[in-house]
């Protein structure tokens, strides 16, 4: 090796050396959970009056939790912003159908990226409102259902899943999440040796609402059974870890799609107080959703943090642990977390974006702006969110020049403008979606 590679070499090292590759270590593994339509009103470390978590809270005990993480307030829309890093006016993920016209040749989804740091990805359970199959977006391999809420088969949306292609029968008496979760075992049973990306999207807790395995005959609640039925397997999931010696190396980010839905946002309270808004919605509840991020010995302990996040952030911070680059040809949205989910102070966001249909907003701690120019103070969030008007004192005049200063650095009305009917929705949905929480 000649000087000027040496210096080539060195440069890359002193590059890298913030992450945990450049110092020899093994890639972490990543676990990505992802519950429906669960708002932060449904777990206990949230403060929840009705719901008990102790699976979840003890991961946040050992982890961070985060207190302003935020994505879409509808499935669809949320996913992509989270498989591609990018906003829904670059994508065209404006509502519930668009997702479905997003391709490969037009968007890299995360596995394929990661793919080319040596991952094995797998991708379980709903893939519904994103196009195609997982494979052609670069996943290894594959147990999906089709719709939400999939969970016995007396359902329609039950009586069968798909195999890494192959349709299977959902067999009398067997739950679909723990055969989800057999699958996961298994997956990071024969893939141990190699770091492996896992995308676990739960069918818990989004409706039909149905009994589970564990709820009593007499069950008064079974919404709270769903609740507690996704905690056990989120204990059962880190037991595995252990007992395949692959926990030390495994990042679990748990998250959720989007806002608590139907009747149940009314149910989750929290200290006795209703969230401003719930899924579907461009209020506080719609958007802000539960995070939790734990990897032993890296992620600080214990930690609570206020930073804000919102769901393109996900793609650049796997990319990073994973030492591989996103697109160079293509905008990302994101901001890599990788610094402070190894206890480094990193580079927060100042603010984080949020879009449904033809409806967007700026949120930074404080405030949020939206596409109409309404300023909102949210130190009463997430309970309320007042908006000012008349207001000239300086933190309000400062407040609305920063936000607007990112609205228009964004320029969402110059990227893809949504073609449905403004709610986000499915077309076939819409004349009954005040009746059913789809």
């Amino acid at each position: 090796m000649n000087r000027r590679d040496i210096l080539k070499v060195a440069a890359g090292l002193l590059a890298g050396a913030a992450t945990p590759l450049a110092q020899g270590l093994r890639k972490p593994n990543i676990i990505f959970v992802l519950a429906d339509d669960l708002g932060v009103n449904g777990l206990s470390c949230y403060g929840a009056d009705k719901y008990q978590t102790p699976q979840l809270d003890r991961l946040a005990a050992g982890g961070t939790r985060y207190t302003h993480a935020y994505t879409a307030p509808l499935c669809g829309p949320s996913r992509a912003l989270i498989m591609t890093g990018r906003y829904a006016f670059r994508t065209g993920a404006t509502n519930q159908d668009a997702t479905g016209r997003i391709t490969p040749a037009k968007e890299t989804f995360m596995p394929k990226v990661l793919k080319q740091a040596g991952y094995t990805s797998t991708m379980i359970g709903k893939w519904g409102q994103l196009p195609l199959g997982s494979a052609e977006f670069g996943f290894d391999e594959h147990l999906k259902f089709t719709g939400s809420g999939a969970y016995w088969n007396s359902q329609d949306k039950g009586k069968n899943y798909q195999l890494n292609g192959v349709k299977k029968p959902l067999a009398d008496k067997l739950y679909l999440p723990d055969v989800m979760h057999d699958y996961l075992v298994d997956f990071m049973t024969r893939h141990r040796d190699r770091p492996f990306y896992a995308y676990y999207s739960m069918s818990h807790v989004h409706s039909e609402i149905l009994p589970t395995p564990d709820s009593a005959p007499d069950s008064k609640d079974h919404y709270a059974d769903n609740i507690r039925y996704m905690d056990k397997l989120i204990g059962k999931l880190v037991a595995e870890l252990d007992r395949l010696k692959l926990r030390e190396n495994t990042l679990i980010v748990f998250v959720g799609d989007n806002g608590t839905g139907g009747n149940y946002a009314d149910e989750g309270t929290i200290q006795g107080r209703r969230l401003s808004g719930e899924k579907g919605s461009m209020l506080e509840g719609g958007a802000n959703v539960p995070l939790i991020v734990n990897w032993p010995g890296k992620t600080p302990a214990g930690k609570v943090s206020a930073d804000l996040i919102d769901s393109t952030d996900f793609f650049p911070t796997f990319a990073e642990l994973a030492g591989a680059k996103p697109p160079a040809d293509t905008v990302m949205d994101g901001r890599s977390q990788a610094p402070q989910w190894q206890g480094r102070k990193g580079q927060p966001r100042e603010w984080i974006f949020i879009q449904l249909a033809r409806k967007w907003y700026v949120r930074d701690a404080r405030w949020k702006l939206n596409q109409e120019g309404a300023l909102f103070d949210m130190s009463q969030a997430p309970f309320a969110e007042t908006q000012v008007t008349g207001s000239n004192d300086n933190a309000t005049i400062a407040a609305r020049k920063k936000l607007q200063a990112a609205l228009d650095k964004l320029n969402p009305a110059g990227g893809f403008l949504d073609d449905g009917d403004g709610s986000g929705r499915h077309a076939n949905r819409r004349e009954d979606r005040k009746k059913k929480d789809r």
